[in-house]
């Protein structure tokens, strides 16, 4: 599983929180009483300062080496995006005799106008000394480059003002979640997100307000949990419409099952089929997205009357034009829709219609995009005659968080510059039904954008946990604690401590309910056994002999492995480490169930751009640290579409030979060239670099890693149910990753 600064805990399934439990007991509680104390502090450094230094520092001297296992990291986010230091792994040694050391992690400067930058540096093993505090020691890059815009404007001469109350990516995360921020100076788990509570939040800015309210979906509001799984966007939907949002627009994850379920879920949150249906009249938009006459999104006369390019709303004299637009290459390769479903470009679409808008007398308008938030940047600075952006996909953070432990990738709103030197305000609202944004828009007489400040508000639970000092389970705060946290939260604007809305909670529960009757859902047929192994003739398989595995290694690990790249649509190779797979699967009826059992880690796929020497460089990495008394078995990896030979024995470095791949429209095994360049879908966790991956976690901050936020359990449940039509089999054997295996003497 992939740790970020701020961990999303799903409830379903219960099995993640087993482990989980497992996986956060703290370096302090495992440490000997008797070993000296270690205490490590970062310093905040400039951009520009080449090197930003964390010092240990010993209560007293010993007579060994002190050794310290450290990695600098930042969000996931933002290590997608381009960060500005060098996140290697690294030892430190504080010599014997002495009590200090400095770790120095590298700065880069980029020379670009960006939010301050929260650098965790993450204690991975220590040896010889009891670490106190802090676990993650923390600081700041602090920008030192000029920036033009920024935050909030002021306003000036406003005749009118519109307040946008918007959501994005909650990819069917209906429930409350957990996670830890920094509260009153400590590391606290609280619980979080919830759509009841993203229901009483609306609501409650929403009759506050002032002004006239937009309430906006930008996107990707299904796929990700059960509750996708299991109902196909009816939950989504009715709880979208305890909302009735004005304006909903399509993401690619919309398409993941086909232009015909998305009608359906489109039909329940707009009531298209049914004037009188009771869905909301909630506008659907995508003016880059043109469905073919007679499919499922165009089944009459009228191309709109599923998906409309643009709405104007009227406030008195004043009139709002909003313009939708999807990401389209990503829907169109890493989605399902019709083949005759076509995706304009976004840059041109938007153009033409912010023109025709423009043409027809409106002077205010916004786009309402998922295409990301640096594409949002960058249409903001392309396209003549936009005054703000309402955005999705890229679960971008934004706003006033890194004291809250967390990585925003820039302000909220951020005030970009049009082409013709215009204001636009950019926004977006993180993810999973964490937070509501709260965007202010002002405009002149003329229709210039005066006034452009607003809240990203983060919705909380009112429990707050943390850990005593003697590292043991997390209590729940009382007296004193408790009222100084209660008092930082009400100094906060981003944060709310919010109770959930009672009709939703009830409309939920109504879901809930049948969660667990419905994850012993048939998803296909297991025809025979499929052993588990993580090293060929490990003996990890509870269900099969050991020799059964000897020779290629495990069924299932290869199995999901070519599910990872049927669901991927796009990747030419799929990477997989064999840990990431928990069960064998015996032969008889596979349920939902099953498929989370057998990966029951909140990992998502990612597809990463890399070379052919890259690829070669991460297999020699994850055999080295299967093989490390202190790495793990479960790093060895599993592949489809590359297969090779490898031995154990040999000099690290030199362990694979015979790499061929076989791409996916390929019919034939060919050498997998080092300068080539192919695309590899592979899982979250160790997509940043985590089990001795180390190549991927570099591909990831070089920006090459696109996470698909398709949870991997959801893609092997797409791959046995709809890939293989619900009979799950061997795989041919000549497609195994491992053809020829030697063993570690």
């Amino acid at each position: 599983m992939l740790f970020r600064p701020f961990e999303v805990i799903m409830k379903k399934p219960l099995l993640i929180l087993a482990l989980l439990a497992a996986l956060l007991t703290p370096t302090a509680a495992l440490a000997q009483p008797s070993l000296p104390t270690l205490t490590v502090s970062g310093q905040d450094v400039n951009e520009g300062a080449g090197a930003m230094p964390f010092t240990f520092t010993l209560s007293e001297a010993i007579d060994s080496d002190v050794t310290i296992r450290v990695q600098a990291k930042t969000s996931r986010q933002q290590a997608t995006r381009g960060v500005d230091f060098v996140g290697k792994r690294a030892i430190v040694v504080i010599p014997a005799g002495e009590t200090s050391a400095v770790h120095n992690v590298e700065i880069i400067d980029d020379n670009e106008p960006e939010e301050d930058e929260v650098i965790r540096l993450k204690i991975r093993r220590i040896t010889g000394a009891d670490l106190v505090k802090p676990p993650f020691p923390r600081a700041l890059i602090i920008d030192d480059d000029v920036e033009e815009g920024g935050g909030s404007l002021e306003p000036e001469n406003t005749e009118f003002s519109l307040k946008v109350l918007h959501i994005n990516d909650t990819h069917s995360h209906l429930e409350s979640d957990s996670g830890d921020l920094e509260l009153a100076g400590q590391e606290t788990r609280v619980e979080v997100a919830g759509f009841s509570r993203v229901v009483t939040k609306i609501n409650e800015l929403r009759l506050n307000s002032d002004t006239p309210v937009v309430t906006v979906n930008a996107g990707d509001a299904i796929t990700g949990t059960l509750y996708y799984s299991l109902f196909r966007g009816q939950a989504d939907a009715a709880m979208m419409n305890q909302i009735c949002f004005d304006i909903f627009e399509l993401g690619n994850h919309e398409f993941d099952d086909g232009d015909e379920n998305l009608a359906v879920f489109l039909n329940n949150i707009g009531g298209i089929y049914n004037p009188n249906s009771a869905a909301c009249r909630t506008s659907i938009l995508g003016a880059n997205v043109k469905p073919a006459q007679g499919t499922p999104l165009f089944p009459g006369d009228d191309p709109q009357q599923f998906i409309k390019p643009f709405v104007i709303r009227e406030f008195g004299d004043d009139q709002v034009g909003f313009v939708g637009l999807d990401i389209a290459n990503k829907t169109k390769n890493s989605s399902s829709p019709l083949p005759t479903t076509e995706f304009l470009d976004e840059v041109e679409t938007a153009q033409k219609y912010v023109d025709q808008l423009t043409t027809d007398g409106i002077d205010k308008i916004v786009l309402v995009t998922h295409i990301g938030y640096d594409n949002d940047l960058d249409i903001a600075a392309q396209v003549d005659g936009v005054d703000a952006i309402v955005g999705g996909d890229s679960h971008s953070l934004l706003g006033d968080f890194g004291p809250l432990g967390l990585n925003p990738a820039g302000p909220y709103p951020t005030v970009a510059t049009g082409p013709a030197g215009s204001n636009v305000c950019v926004v977006q609202a993180w993810e999973y039904a964490t937070v509501v944004g709260e965007l202010n828009i002002g405009w002149d007489a003329d229709g210039n954008v005066t006034d452009c400040n607003g809240t990203p508000h983060m919705v909380l639970g009112d429990e707050f946990l943390r850990r005593p000092a003697d590292g043991g389970d997390r209590v729940a705060l009382e007296g004193q604690e408790l009222a100084e946290v209660l008092a930082f939260i009400d100094a906060t604007p981003e944060l709310s401590i919010v109770e959930p809305d009672a009709d939703a909670e009830a409309t939920l529960a109504f879901y809930t309910d049948q969660i667990d009757d419905l994850v012993n859902t048939e998803i296909g047929t297991a025809t025979e056994d499929l052993c588990l192994e993580r090293i060929p003739g490990q003996g990890r398989s509870a269900l099969c002999d050991v020799a059964d595995t000897a020779e290629m290694g495990g069924d299932i690990q290869q199995a999901v492995t070519a599910g990872f790249l049927a669901r991927s649509f796009e990747a030419d190779i799929a990477l997989q480490n064999a840990g990431g797979v928990r069960v064998d699967i015996p032969a008889g009826p596979l349920t939902i169930a099953d498929a989370y059992e057998l990966l029951p880690f909140s990992n998502t796929m990612v597809n990463m751009t890399m070379s052919g020497a890259e690829i070669a460089a991460v297999l020699e990495e994850a055999a080295a640290f299967a093989l490390l008394p202190d790495g793990s078995t479960g790093a060895y990896p599993y592949a489809a579409g590359l297969r090779w030979d490898v031995d154990l024995s040999a000099a690290e470095g030199q362990r694979f030979t015979n790499l061929e791949v076989k791409g996916r429209d390929a019919t034939e095994w060919t050498p997998l060239d080092p300068s080539a360049t192919y695309t590899v879908v592979t899982n979250s966790f160790i997509a940043s670099g985590q089990d001795g991956y180390t190549t991927f976690g570099a591909v990831s901050a070089d920006g090459r890693a696109v996470d698909t936020f398709i949870e991997y359990a959801q893609s092997f449940i797409d791959y046995v149910s709809i890939t293989r039509e619900g009979v799950l089999s061997k795989i041919d054997p000549e497609d195994y990753s491992t053809q020829n295996f030697t063993a570690a003497e």
